[in-house]
């Protein structure tokens, strides 16, 4: 199964996070399959690939907590669901 998940990088104090899609069964740092965007916490800057992120979720990609609330607030679930006014 393949998640949406963040993936930890950059310095003590200055964190950056990759948004990646990676096999469940890898740990933070493991090898992920594709890079589809990412965060800066401090920042709060978003970056993301949202045809790659829109075809991981259609193949049946699961987002963890995080990655979700990020989609939702960026608006990526309203491309893949246009017909449905409200999700939970």
């Amino acid at each position: 199964m393949v998640k949406l998940r963040l993936k930890r990088c950059g310095r003590k104090q200055r964190v950056v996070y990759r948004i990646v899609a990676i096999d469940v069964r890898s740990r933070r740092e493991g090898k992920d399959l594709q890079k589809v965007g990412f965060y800066d916490s401090i920042k709060n800057q978003t970056y993301l690939n949202v045809p790659a992120i829109l075809y991981f979720l259609e193949k049946g990609a699961q987002p963890t907590g995080t990655v979700q609330d990020i989609l939702k607030r960026v608006g990526v679930f309203k491309e893949l669901y246009p017909n449905q006014t409200k999700l939970n």
